[in-house]
């Protein structure tokens, strides 16, 4: 549905809002006699489908129930076919204290799934002849080649890493001594620093470290590389990390509510949850050393500084939409060439990470994870055009490992309910509520 007048805009917040649910409005929709014709903002007009539709009952009885277990306070819910939305609901508390239900305009941290935008933007890059993947990061003739970051390094392997081994999480980083993008508190003591350091300090500190593995030879996650990629975003664009990621690849890709998190529950963004650790988690000590007892989701941790390797914040239809945007579907453009899809989603053995992605098996199956403090976030994409997309507001015991149980889920409920999803494109039309 197209929404021609502001006036009519703004009654839909006010329903939104009078009726307790998460809504997130760009105020520069506000107060224009004619909306343009870009793509629905979908934040803006997608609600909780209250409609009664034959045939899934029992897959919100099984959600709920599925919550019930874990104790999730808030999960949104969005599933796609061949680039159609076909559902998206919230299920339980964007903020129980304050009453606020969830609803697919919830927008929430979604961790590691930010490496997928993060590898989009690379990929872009290199359509534009900014860069290559088998260009060098490091070195005489590296994209970072500035003395900033060489004149710290003494091991010389640095200059073998590539744009593709940091993608792939072969650059030779490792987590030992602990992940520098959650040993803020370590690295200040460690290097009497009165302040944490900013993403730029950090790498100066890191980089003074030998590699622990040859790059391109081996394979170990690291949020590292990924900060570094952010900064090739950076180095190539000349732009600043998150204005490059809005206006070339989100806004393109019909995103207009995805924005790197804060901190704390104090600074979240219109529409942003509220996180919830654990019920057993104890309380720990603030990021910036300064003493405090913190919750580990408000504090723990500087989320902010992971940048492309896991700072964004989106709701699940915005993020359906991304994915809809780099499937290789025609049913929405790709805001990246066919030949990018295809790079992205090569699948070469069980042991390499795909670009962005997790895991991409030859049969066409696409999984993209995140785990952080106070949410999981799981995107599989499958051979059949379907896509679910799931994103809790809350921690499990099971850390990332939960996203194992809620793939299972998926394939449960796909099995049992995936005829039964109403033929429609909510990219396009709100749901019928009556």
């Amino acid at each position: 549905m197209k929404l021609k007048r502001a006036g009519a805009a703004l009654s839909l917040v006010a329903i939104l809002v009078l009726a307790g649910i998460c809504v997130s409005l760009n105020s520069s929709s506000i107060g224009q006699e004619e909306v343009p014709e870009v793509p629905v903002r979908l934040n803006e007009v997608i609600a909780n489908d209250t409609a009664d539709i034959p045939g899934l009952r029992g897959m919100d009885a099984a959600i709920e129930k599925y919550m019930a277990y874990w104790r999730l306070r808030g999960v949104s819910l969005s599933i796609m076919r061949n680039d159609s939305l076909l559902l998206s609901r919230g299920y339980g508390w964007a903020d129980k204290e304050k009453g606020v239900e969830m609803s697919p305009a919830c927008i929430m941290r979604v961790a590691s799934v930010s490496k997928l935008l993060t590898a989009t933007a690379i990929m872009k890059l290199q359509e534009a002849g900014r860069l290559h993947l088998k260009d060098t990061v490091f070195g005489p003739s590296g994209i970072l080649r500035d003395t900033t970051y060489t004149s710290v390094m003494k091991d010389p392997l640095y200059n073998l890493i590539t744009v593709e081994d940091l993608l792939r999480h072969k650059g030779g980083f490792t987590a030992s001594g602990g992940d520098p993008m959650f040993s803020t508190r370590t690295i200040m003591i460690q290097n009497h620093l009165d302040t944490p350091p900013d993403n730029i300090e950090l790498m100066r500190i890191y980089l003074r470290r030998r590699l622990r593995f040859r790059p391109g030879t081996s394979q170990y996650y690291s949020n590292f590389g990924y900060l570094l990629l952010s900064k090739i975003v950076e180095e190539v664009s000349g732009l600043d990390y998150e204005t490059y990621m809005r206006d070339s690849v989100l806004v393109p890709a019909g995103c207009f509510d995805m924005h790197i998190a804060h901190n704390y529950y104090e600074e979240r963004y219109p529409g942003e949850v509220k996180y919830y650790n654990g019920a057993d988690t104890l309380l720990v000590e603030e990021f910036n050393n300064s003493g405090r007892l913190v919750e580990r989701c408000y504090g723990g941790s500087d989320i902010r500084s992971l940048s492309g390797a896991g700072a964004w914040v989106t709701s699940t239809p915005e993020l359906a939409r991304f994915v809809a945007s780099i499937d290789g579907r025609p049913e929405v453009p790709d805001i990246i060439s066919r030949e990018s899809v295809a790079a992205m989603t090569e699948w070469f053995d069980p042991e390499t990470y795909s670009l962005g992605w997790n895991d991409t098996k030859p049969t066409g199956e696409w999984t993209r994870t995140g785990t952080l403090s106070g949410t999981s976030a799981l995107v599989k994409y499958y051979p059949d055009g379907e896509c679910w997309i799931m994103v809790t507001n809350t921690s499990t015991w099971k850390g990332p490992g939960f996203t194992n149980y809620t793939a299972s889920l998926f394939k449960r409920l796909r099995e049992r309910y995936s005829a039964a999803l109403p033929v429609r494109d909510l990219f396009h039309e709100q749901p019928n509520d009556n």
